[in-house]
């Protein structure tokens, strides 16, 4: 039974990176001329760093047992408000997109407190609040797309998402710097400890003497900040305001958030599983598009990932509560609450 038990461990825990390793090699030797290539490398990295970063900001709220809707939402007001203050309003770019990212923030904090103040259950606050950026959006452009003059936008505004350091993309180099900083908020600083208590039971959380409601606004306030920093990039990506974008990028953030909480640290999301379950995304929507996969391919793809992340997170749940139940026969009742992320709020 304990070797059973280890075998599961080991698989739970590494299952997934194993997984990227073995979609490579088999899209490798399937398409060797095109897909282990230095350029398809480069610009995988470059087309998944919006996703990883979303991914990224999605993973906080779920950490506390919360979760933001209005991430899709928010990038597209985020990116449209970059475009809209440089071309429209002539604001120097760095200070543009400093008022982006520290507006995010702002934003998820005040969806913070309609989730713990107000009392209201965090799929439907930021769904609300996610409309209402869409309204803004709308009324910002006017439903039109913001296109710069001829001039077009500044290169060093481009360049940080077209320049390339050590050869890899720069988004590529941001996302790895979210990742540090997440790994290192979430699993050496007790701000993470504590977001765990609160994620996984607030009752027990209030009990000894963790503020729940201040924690759940840090965490929706750290969605923003990651959202308004992908909207940067995505403006620099597009270099146009396209009040239409954005929605999609909401799915495959879930998708490698839920599955990022599978591995690495199976049962509670984390930011090494989420770069991992982008990283599996990213390789296998590569693969398939290259082997001519028709367009409907790739939301089959991620609806299909979703299913299975979410089915895997509570499999790992439970098998967890039946490990310390196997630990310990007569375990101290526990205040009521789910074990896993959740999407109610503090009572």
């Amino acid at each position: 039974m304990t070797s059973w038990s280890a075998r599961g461990h080991v698989l739970g825990t590494y299952g997934l990176p194993a997984l990227a390793a073995l979609l490579f090699l088999v899209f490798s030797i399937a398409l060797p001329d095109t897909f282990p290539t230095r350029d398809n490398v480069s610009s995988i990295l470059s087309d998944q760093s919006i996703p990883a970063l979303l991914a990224l900001g999605v993973t906080i709220p779920i950490a506390a047992g919360r979760f933001d809707l209005s991430l899709g939402y928010g990038l597209g007001l985020a990116h449209v408000l970059v475009m809209h203050l440089v071309v429209e309003e002539g604001t120097p770019w760095p200070l543009a997109c400093l008022a982006v990212v520290l507006g995010g923030a702002l934003v998820g904090a005040l969806n913070g407190a309609v989730v713990a103040f107000a009392r209201i259950d965090s799929l439907i606050a930021t769904l609300g609040t996610g409309s209402i950026m869409y309204a803004l959006t709308g009324w910002l452009t006017d439903g039109s797309r913001i296109v710069p003059g001829p001039e077009g936008l500044p290169a060093s505004f481009t360049d940080l998402y077209d320049a390339r350091f050590l050869g890899l993309p720069v988004p590529a180099f941001c996302v790895l710097a979210a990742v540090v900083v997440l790994w290192v908020v979430l699993e050496r600083l007790p701000f993470g400890r504590y977001l765990y208590v609160v994620g996984s039971n607030p009752r027990a959380a209030d009990i000894i003497g963790i503020p729940t409601r201040r924690y759940c606004v840090y965490a929706f306030a750290g969605s923003g900040l990651v959202t308004g920093i992908a909207g940067v990039l995505l403006a620099a990506q597009q270099q146009t305001g396209n009040p239409s974008v954005g929605l999609d990028y909401l799915l495959p953030a879930f998708v490698g958030a839920l599955l990022g909480s599978t591995t690495i640290r199976p049962g509670r999301a984390n930011a090494l599983g989420t770069l991992v379950a982008v990283s599996v995304l990213a390789i296998g929507l590569a693969g398939i598009g290259q082997l001519g996969a028709q367009f409907w391919a790739t939301p089959l793809f991620n609806g299909s990932t979703l299913l299975m992340a979410v089915g895997l997170a509570g499999y790992t749940a439970r098998r967890r509560l039946r490990a310390r139940a196997a630990t310990d026969p007569h375990p101290p009742a526990a205040p009521p609450g789910p074990s896993a992320p959740r999407a109610d709020d503090t009572p």
